[in-house]
């Protein structure tokens, strides 16, 4: 039931797929916590798992979601923290289903696990479907589509904490969306209320990533130092019934909470912060403020909203075929020059002996591999890896990528050593919009 008086306590268990697990469970044990989110779910992450599913024996949820809720379930069942997470990726009824599983093994029959349904709306694309980048049709990709999911608000999440979940499993819902709900139940803001359901989206960004806002991802040495980085914290919100938001830490874990880290992630992947679109509304954070408390305690508040889109982003994922990558080593006087001499033998020999048609790419390691597009090398580089990558639907071509590059260690040119390569399958992701009101939410609770 909504509680318009109290502070609400949010944690964040996870920032990414494979994030870290005893920050988790410290923040259950000691940070007195109403709700802890997991949020594990990216384009390439959602995708893969509908690869996965569609393998023997596959599963379509996190391969991390049984060591977690086996470590997690029991402490947050003794300090009646829900958990919330979007760990079900593609499949969020089986995850939901394992979860129960997990929760009899654990003596925890008591728990009300219910998965969140309607993300999943591959039905609804068809090949004529418009994709925004690159602008072209779905059937003009020229690659099978293994799945599509839009991206759900807030209120997918609500009807299952209002009827009391204490775990709750979803599939593609935004990041901020996943912190937003239990605010939402919490006070009872409204699916309309557009200033509360701003400050909240604020609040779930800031939280949305885990560490970086503890100083994880802003430590830089020299520049940003960050105390006990090996041991730093995940983040805490303390949520008024305002809007207006606390962010913070245990103050046993390592990391920071200031200004600086807090201004940081505010940023972090907004491309217009007078408009960071949302399934659940339209955020302005241009006029957001910022007051350090001390004690890596910062609070913000002073968001803007508006009315929510009528349209949902969907992330359409399609069969990237096999990803060919290779490695060799050069190292000492002339590393670059031999390196480079290496990648022409390798793109003449994929041409002219292979006939290869895909589009490769070759890397040198260790002289500016990330700028390569500059044009811009280091000449004093004595320790290059070389790095060539190919994507084909051809197993053969693939296949001859790791042959060629192999072939360097007899055939020259001089030094190479520590040949490594492999295959693996690959995916792509596009973005497209589909009308709201066609996206259908259901929840389905599991009986233990």
């Amino acid at each position: 039931m909504p509680n318009h008086t109290d502070i609400l306590r949010i944690g964040t268990g996870a920032g990414f797929s494979s994030d870290r697990l005893d920050p988790a469970m410290e923040l259950v044990e000691h940070g007195s916590l109403d709700a802890i989110i997991f949020e594990c779910l990216g384009e390439r992450t959602l995708a893969f798992a509908h690869r996965d599913m569609q393998l023997a024996n596959g599963n379509g949820y996190n391969p991390l979601l049984v060591k977690r809720m086996n470590h997690l379930l029991p402490l947050c069942s003794r300090h009646n923290t829900c958990l919330i997470t979007n760990m079900g990726a593609a499949d969020p009824l089986a995850a939901a289903v394992r979860t129960s599983e997990i929760a009899a093994q654990c003596q925890l029959g008591h728990l009300n696990i219910a998965a969140v349904l309607g993300d999943d709306v591959t039905h609804l694309i068809t090949p004529d479907v418009e994709l925004i980048e690159p602008e072209c049709t779905v059937a003009q990709i020229g690659r099978p589509m293994i799945g599509a999911n839009a991206y759900l608000g807030s209120q997918s999440i609500t009807p299952a904490l209002t009827r009391g979940a204490d775990v709750v499993i979803t599939g593609r819902v935004a990041d901020p969306s996943l912190f937003l709900a239990p605010m939402q139940a919490h006070f009872g803001w409204s699916n309309h209320d557009w200033q509360q359901l701003a400050n909240g989206t604020v609040a779930g960004h800031l939280m949305e990533c885990a560490a970086q806002v503890t100083g994880g991802y802003f430590a830089d040495p020299g520049f940003k130092e960050v105390d006990e980085l090996a041991r730093v914290g995940f983040p805490i919100a303390e949520i008024s019934p305002d809007g207006s938001v606390v962010i913070t830490k245990l103050p046993t874990t390592g990391g920071r909470v200031d200004r600086q880290t807090v201004k940081e992630q505010l940023y972090y992947e907004v491309h217009d912060p007078s408009a960071y679109i949302t399934p659940d509304v339209i955020a302005d954070f241009s006029m957001v403020e910022l007051d350090d408390q001390g004690n890596d305690r910062v609070m913000v508040c002073g968001a803007k909203g508006r009315a929510r889109t009528e349209t949902l982003k969907v992330t359409v994922a399609f069969d990237g075929g096999h990803l060919a990558e290779a490695e060799v080593s050069y190292a000492g006087p002339g590393a670059l020059s031999r390196a480079q001499l290496a990648g022409e033998v390798i793109n003449q020999r994929l041409d002219s002996v292979h006939g290869s048609v895909s589009e490769r790419r070759i890397d040198l390691i260790g002289a500016a591999s990330l700028h390569a597009s500059a044009g811009k090398f280091s000449p004093d580089s004595k320790d290059i890896r070389l790095r060539c990558a190919l994507r084909t639907p051809d197993p053969e071509e693939a296949a001859n990528v790791l042959w060629e590059m192999e072939a360097l260690l007899c055939c020259g040119p001089a030094g190479g050593a520590g040949y490594r390569g492999h295959i693996t399958p690959s995916v792509l992701t596009y973005s497209a919009l589909l009308e709201r009101d066609r996206v259908k939410t259901t929840v389905e609770f599991i009986q233990i």
